[in-house]
């Protein structure tokens, strides 16, 4: 379908910025998630990709062209909005036909394309019935039908399944990803869903307040966050975050926690002050000698594991571990760490610190 490439991307409303000097790559045929919490810039960064908003500065390139100042109209990409953004007076299958009709495609060409597409997602049985008696699965499923029926080089996607509710969001996002495996084609997807991005997206970019975080896979989001904010956005429950001051030096193994000698990533920079030990509740392990202790404030069931609550000399700490651990309320634990996954950061600045772990973890598109 498409490659695009972002390059210094700009946004500029008046005094405000909501997107700055954003870089990154969308591979030819690949499912890419824009992610961030509400304001961040996802949308915008969106919008202008499909030019429903022109850049300040920067570049867009779709398939080798610059983009960025051309209309929608000669971009051939096609957008799916969160609410639909159906015609009411038309029924099914004049909707999804609509594009084609625009363009002066023949009668009988236009009614094969529809029938195609309407195989592909489902919905033969509705094309002649109103939008506006079916269900929001089934009109988003229209929607995607008049984006996919002109065959664009690629599909722009603002939040489509945030109207739907949490169940029957589960079974479109399946089915969404099963239709892009399908097609090949390149999408480009936002959500404020951390779970959303993770389960579908083969590349994720996260955004904070109009800046790229961090561009990888979700498994590279997940296990090397590259930021504070990454780690914590990301995971349910999120990172736990120990704040200690002290040294790290360059290409040491180990971290003082208070007088405890911790185990860490070979560090690749070393770093003096405020610093920040980050490790997965997962990643966090409970026996007799731990290294360090803690007292059990709760315990959250959750089938084949369960979340401990503990208070540490660093403040709370949360371990995802067996559901046939047997702990309480009360009882006084060891901790340690599996050391191959912890990540420290520089608290002043929110930035993770060099280390054999996250060396070429790709930060505002640019390789480490």
């Amino acid at each position: 379908m498409a490659e695009i490439v972002i390059k210094n991307l700009r946004k500029d409303f008046g005094d405000f910025t909501a997107v700055k000097e954003s870089s990154f790559t969308i591979a030819d045929g690949e499912f890419f998630m824009l992610l961030g919490p509400s304001g961040c810039g996802k949308t915008t960064t969106l919008r202008m990709i499909a030019g429903l908003e022109l850049p300040t500065s920067g570049e867009i390139y779709l398939d080798g062209e610059e983009i960025s100042q051309r209309p929608p109209s000669q971009r051939d990409i096609a957008f799916v909005f969160q609410m639909f953004a159906l015609y009411p007076h038309m029924n099914v299958r004049r909707n999804i036909s609509y594009p084609l009709i625009s363009q002066g495609m023949k009668r009988k060409d236009v009614r094969a394309k529809v029938a195609e597409v309407a195989k592909i997602l489902g919905i033969e049985d509705m094309l002649d019935k109103s939008v506006g008696g079916l269900s929001g699965g089934d009109r988003q499923r229209v929607a995607l039908g008049r984006a996919i029926v002109r065959e664009p080089k690629a599909f722009m996607m603002d939040e489509p399944l945030g109207a739907l509710d949490a169940e029957f969001r589960e079974h479109m996002a399946d089915e969404l990803r099963a239709l892009h495996d399908r097609m090949g084609a390149t999408t480009v997807y936002v959500t404020h869903d951390q779970l959303e991005a993770m389960q579908m997206g083969d590349k994720i970019v996260v955004m904070n307040n109009a800046v790229v975080e961090q561009f990888g896979t979700p498994q590279d989001i997940y296990d090397k966050p590259a930021s504070i904010f990454v780690a914590d956005f990301i995971g349910s429950p999120s990172m736990n975050f120990l704040e200690f001051e002290g040294a790290i030096s360059d290409r040491s193994n180990t971290v003082n926690l208070n007088g405890t000698e911790i185990p860490v990533p070979l560090q690749l920079e070393g770093k003096q002050g405020k610093l920040v030990f980050g490790v997965r509740p997962e990643h966090v392990e409970l026996s007799d000698n731990g290294l360090l202790q803690g007292q059990v404030l709760a315990t959250e069931y959750l089938g084949t594991t369960q979340i401990v609550i503990l208070q540490s000399e660093f403040g709370e700490l949360k371990a995802r571990v067996d559901s046939s651990l047997p702990v309480a309320a009360g009882d006084q634990i060891g901790v340690s760490f599996k050391t191959p996954t912890i990540t420290l950061f520089d608290q002043s600045t929110g930035r993770a610190l060099r280390s054999e772990l996250n060396d070429g973890v790709i930060i505002t598109g640019t390789e480490r």
